[in-house]
């Protein structure tokens, strides 16, 4: 099944990709373009060049998952350094999704407190 937890690691595909390729296309690119591993639980997010729409490839253990968003308007807040691939936290990606910025003016940054005993 398709995980959605908060600690599932998400790396962006900076910059324009197409998506007109389906599940061996994005892939081969998350092997042969960044050197990881396409069947490691992670999310891969990619974007097209309108930055209007949105791929996301998942492996679950006995397959692939393929999420997509188009928007009928604007467009995402999409990283455009080429051939980057980004580390982001399932929050990131959901704020992207949203339409914010990876960097939400106003946003409370994210704090772990120590205990002290």
């Amino acid at each position: 099944m398709l995980d959605l937890a908060g600690g599932t690691t998400v790396y962006l595909a900076c910059g324009v990709t197409d998506l007109r390729k389906s599940y061996n296309g994005l892939a081969a690119i998350i092997k042969l373009k960044f050197h990881l591993d396409p069947y490691s639980r992670c999310m891969f997010a990619f974007c097209n060049r309108r930055r209007t729409s949105i791929k996301i490839l998942q492996w679950d253990g006995s397959g692939f998952w393929i999420l997509m968003k188009k928007l009928d308007k604007n467009s995402f807040h999409w990283p455009d350094t080429p051939d980057e691939l980004q580390k982001v936290t399932l929050k990131e990606m959901h704020w992207l999704c949203d339409g914010l910025s990876l960097n939400p003016q106003g946003a409370f940054k994210e704090r772990h407190p120590k205990i002290i005993v």
